[in-house]
C-alpha cells in the first residue's frame, strides 16, 4: 500500500449502497465549504486497505469510520467529531462526547442495523457527479 497524500488528512469511510449513509455524506458535503473531507466508500479497496492499516474490522460494515490526521474513529465517536467541523450550528453536538461511549454506541448501532429498512439501499455505489469527483477517493494518491 503506498502512502497517502496529505491532502487526505480527514476522510470518511461510509457505507456507498446505504441511502442514509449517502444523505449524511452530500448533509457533509453542503456543511463542508473548505471541502476539508475526502470519502471513500466501504466497499472501496482503498477503504478495505485503510482499515487493515488501522486493524479495523472489515466485516463491520454497520460504522461509520472517519480518519482524522491518521487516527480512526468510529460509530458515534466519529460522527460526533465530524459535526465538530461542519459550519454552523453542528459543532454544538460536538458536547455529546461527554456521554460515555457505552450509551452512546448501542443507539448508533441500533439505526445502523436498521438504516436499510427505514431508509432503503441502492443496488450499487452512488457516483459523484463533476462537482463532487474530487472529494471521493478511488485509490491512495
Amino acid at each position: 500500500m503506498r502512502p497517502m497524500m496529505p491532502k487526505h488528512t480527514h476522510i470518511i469511510l461510509f457505507d456507498g449502497i446505504c441511502n442514509l449513509c449517502n444523505s449524511s455524506v452530500l448533509f457533509i458535503i453542503k456543511r463542508d465549504p473548505k471541502a476539508l473531507f475526502s470519502f471513500v466508500t466501504l466497499q472501496n479497496k482503498t477503504a478495505q486497505d485503510l482499515l487493515d492499516k488501522h486493524q479495523l474490522n472489515h466485516w463491520d460494515m454497520d460504522s461509520l469510520v472517519y480518519i482524522k490526521e491518521g487516527r480512526p474513529y468510529h460509530q458515534s465517536t466519529a460522527a460526533l467529531h465530524i459535526c465538530k467541523q461542519l459550519k454552523g450550528l453542528w459543532p454544538l453536538l460536538y458536547g455529546f462526547i461527554l456521554i460515555p461511549k457505552g450509551l452512546r454506541d448501542p443507539i448508533y448501532r441500533w439505526i445502523a442495523r436498521n438504516r436499510y429498512i427505514w431508509f432503503g439501499k441502492k443496488e450499487e455505489c452512488m457516483l459523484p457527479d463533476e462537482q463532487m469527483k474530487s472529494r471521493f477517493i478511488n485509490g491512495l494518491d
